[in-house]
């Protein structure tokens, strides 16, 4: 599984779709998610740790995390079918680890409002993901004057 992040939200081009852009750790890929509206203005909200004037879904959720005593671990976004990403919520409480059926959306809002990480599996990772073209750019410039500035001497013990 790879750790993920969120980097922004943003409108799909060709749908005008709200998107949550998901970012590697290591920067270097992407993941886009197709949103609702209400669940890109969730996540807007948490990110910019904006209390909304009554609890929304996902601080509902929250509240009854904390009342049950239950920590959401982590989300993980595990599979993807007929373009339609599905998640897990991962839930502790009492010991206990249970599993939890979620969209990715609702996952993601609620992991920002507790600090949960944000997983995708090696699946999503693998074929879902795009390459940032900068930041490959900038690694192979970074390589490349390693490489120009490797001496006979560097390689002695």
């Amino acid at each position: 599984m790879r750790q993920m992040k969120v980097d922004k939200l943003g409108i799909d081009l060709l749908t005008h779709d709200p998107v949550v852009i998901l970012k590697d750790i290591e920067g270097k890929r992407y993941l886009p998610i197709l949103i609702g509206p209400f669940e890109a203005t969730a996540i807007a909200l948490a990110l910019e740790g904006t209390q909304a004037p009554r609890p929304l879904s996902h601080d509902l959720m929250k509240s009854i995390l904390e009342t049950l005593e239950a920590k959401l671990v982590q989300v993980v976004v595990h599979d993807i079918k007929d373009s339609t990403f599905y998640a897990r919520l991962v839930i502790e409480t009492d010991g206990e680890t249970e599993e939890i059926d979620a969209r990715p959306s609702d996952a993601i809002a609620l992991a920002l409002r507790v600090g949960a990480p944000i997983y995708v599996s090696d699946k999503i990772a693998l074929e879902e993901t795009v390459y940032d073209k900068k930041a490959e750019a900038e690694e192979k410039q970074r390589f490349q004057k390693f490489i120009e500035e490797l001496k006979p001497s560097d390689f002695r013990d």
